[in-house]
């Protein structure tokens, strides 16, 4: 007994952070289908052009119908307008700053989105929020985890029209037992640094010069074949710099300094876990803090999830050109993207159909690691123009 209650003592002295408990989900579950009154601020209200412009960068967009004005008044819409994924910045809680179960590790993993319009420049965003659903897993990465469903719908908020929705989702999970019992990285953390040479760098910066933006060259519906091939898409090598210039654009709920920091952290002291320093600091630290993200089971520091998402979306808005429309976009991330990983993003063209006097077609994407993991499927609607 008494080596039984020493095994427990020092099991519980171990245990750093909170666990998933049955009376955790069970207060969560009671908001679900309830409209959420008040939310955090978000990061930008309007798609001003500079936030436009931030955001797209952040991403490694330089599509000039989202970042050059003087292009953008000879298009048809006469002024840049925002990119697609824009709306992540807009939107706390599509971004996945979940509620409940304070202190249990939240990793971002998907989205459904549907977009009605266009989003003009200086658009103001109003939005609505809900708890869509919860779904138990039993994953490879932390064993017990709770997939977290929110629904949000974007308006412009001075007329009312309804800009787009959509679902995302966040898995809550166990760090401690993701650090000390998952297995889904295992293999990755046993392996050395991986060193690019400058001739293996090139085999992937090429796609970097052969990016193309369609632009003002319209892409026809009727120019576009069943099982064509979008171009392939990279982004990295993923470096913590690359992270960080995506949360300039994103902006970050818990990147706060000095007594903004400390306000929050006495509000929400889940918000402030202690660094090697025993200084509280944030939990998005993962993404740029070696040691940390290894303490909640992942390979190293890592990308963010929207941002991989908007990636697979980035590529759609290169090949569909100024007269495209993306109409919807699905995301699903299946595994961390660490510090030094390179991602190609490949796309094929599923089918092309019409639908109330509209043409549009169905793109398929998968996004994979340089030694061919899978990072992420994706899949999009574009509706085109019929000659």
């Amino acid at each position: 007994t008494e080596f039984m209650e020493e095994a427990k003592m020092n099991e519980i002295s171990q245990r750093r952070f909170p666990k998933i408990t049955a009376e955790g989900v069970e207060e969560l579950s009671k908001r679900i289908g309830v409209k959420i009154e008040k939310t955090v601020e978000p990061w930008c209200y309007e798609a001003t052009r500079d936030n436009i412009r931030h955001y797209a960068h952040g991403i490694g967009d330089d599509n000039p119908l989202w970042c050059d004005p003087e292009y953008a008044k000879n298009t048809r819409y006469g002024d840049v307008i925002a990119l697609p994924s824009f709306l992540f910045a807009t939107s706390r809680i599509i971004s996945g700053y979940v509620g409940g179960l304070p202190g249990v590790h939240a990793m971002w993993s998907g989205a459904d989105w549907t977009w009605h319009k266009p989003i003009y420049r200086n658009t103001e965003i109003r939005t609505e929020a809900y708890l869509k659903d919860l779904v138990e897993h039993n994953t490879r990465f932390a064993g017990r985890a709770i997939q977290q469903i929110y629904h949000v719908d974007f308006y412009d908020a001075k007329t009312g029209d309804m800009l787009a929705e959509a679902d995302s989702w966040c898995f809550r999970t166990d760090r401690d037992h993701a650090r000390e019992n998952g297995t889904k990285y295992t293999e990755a953390r046993s392996r050395p640094v991986r060193v690019y040479t400058d001739e293996e760098l090139a085999e992937y910066t090429k796609y970097y010069e052969q990016e193309t933006i369609r632009g003002a060259e319209t892409r026809f519906w009727d120019d576009v074949a069943e099982g064509e091939e979008l171009p392939t898409m990279v982004k990295g090598p993923m470096t913590v710099t690359g992270f960080v210039a995506y949360a300039q654009g994103w902006g970050g709920l818990y990147i706060r300094a000095n007594k903004l920091a400390w306000k929050l952290q006495q509000k929400h002291p889940g918000a402030g876990i202690k660094n090697r320093f025993g200084i509280p600091d944030c939990p998005e630290r993962v993404h740029w803090e070696e040691e940390f993200a290894l303490e909640v089971g992942a390979p190293g520091a890592y990308d963010y999830g929207p941002e991989r998402t908007s990636w697979l979306q980035h590529q759609i808005t290169n090949w569909m050109g100024d007269d495209g429309f993306l109409s919807q976009a699905k995301c699903q991330v299946r595994r961390h993207n660490p510090e030094g990983d390179i991602i190609l993003i490949h796309g094929e063209v599923a089918r092309k159909y019409e639908k109330d006097g509209r043409y549009f077609v169905e793109i398929r994407q998968r996004a994979e690691q340089q030694d061919g993991e899978l990072s992420a499927i994706g899949s999009a609607i574009v509706e085109l123009p019929k000659r």
